[in-house]
């Protein structure tokens, strides 16, 4: 049975569900909503759901579930699906913890050259998402890649997710995806994120969904390797970035644009 690196370095690939846990069917929901369109299109699907966002912007804003309960939650989806799982982890203490149920840890953004938090992450032997920190060029991801890999895990991928660009504005600038892909990891198109304003609604992120679909296809025709959506199904409600996330229904139309520019450009 091919292993889930290998899938996901051979064919086109999809990390999506919610931003975060708000209750166990809602994320099952998600799950099986999001498995049934990229079984009929034939992509590997990697469910995405965060138990904390330890990094929200207001301290009163609702974070998840915690780490113990979110683990189960997530567990559950695993096993009711069969589908992977990534998550991300925010201390290095959660590393080997999370590890026992997620496929791929993912190193926030904000977090990236944190070097104890990416050892922790690669001695679980589990593969590591590092998301580009919007402080950082594209070349510049290279270390810490280097901290994953000298710790004896060559399972990395590398994921844009924009750059600072004024004030609570977020910019993607393409040719960091080229100079990722340089490194010799998967790189992987945050979308979702790509569109987000940070703090833009005073004490939480805003964005601007309706430009998912042009950032996305962007990076398809760019030769990005996969994709990162967070979708649930009523954005406008949901307890953490809603204003930048879309609903499971357009995420599939959306798909099947990216497949068509993909065999259009020979990938």
């Amino acid at each position: 049975m091919t292993d889930l690196y290998s899938k996901i370095k051979n064919s086109f690939f999809l990390l999506a569900g919610p931003c975060v846990i708000e209750n166990q069917d809602m994320i099952l929901r998600i799950a099986d909503k999001v498995q049934k369109i990229t079984d009929e299109l034939g992509i590997t699907y990697v469910f995405k759901a965060s138990f904390d966002k330890a990094n929200r912007t207001s301290v009163s804003s609702y974070r998840g579930v915690g780490m113990e309960e979110g683990l189960k939650m997530l567990m559950k989806v695993k096993t009711e699906t069969g589908l992977p799982i990534v998550t991300d982890i925010h201390e290095s203490y959660q590393a080997a913890l999370v590890a026992e149920v997620a496929d791929i840890l993912q190193i926030p953004a904000f977090l990236c050259r944190q070097t104890d938090l990416l050892t922790a992450a690669a001695e679980t032997g589990r593969i590591v998402n590092i998301k580009k920190a919007q402080f950082l060029a594209g070349h510049d991801m290279a270390h810490p890649v280097k901290k994953v890999t000298d710790s004896g895990n060559t399972k990395v991928m590398l994921t844009e997710r924009g750059s600072m660009m004024g004030y609570g504005n977020l910019v993607v600038d393409y040719r960091n995806l080229a100079d990722m892909a340089e490194i010799g990891c998967p790189v992987v198109m945050d979308v979702t994120h790509s569109v987000q304003k940070p703090g833009g609604l005073g004490g939480k992120s805003g964005g601007d969904r309706k430009y998912v679909p042009l950032l996305a296809k962007a990076a398809a025709a760019a030769g990005v390797d996969g994709f990162f959506f967070e979708t649930h199904e009523d954005p406008d409600n949901a307890l953490s970035d809603g204003p930048n996330m879309i609903k499971p229904e357009a995420l599939g139309d959306l798909l099947k644009t990216l497949l068509d520019i993909r065999a259009a450009i020979g990938k």
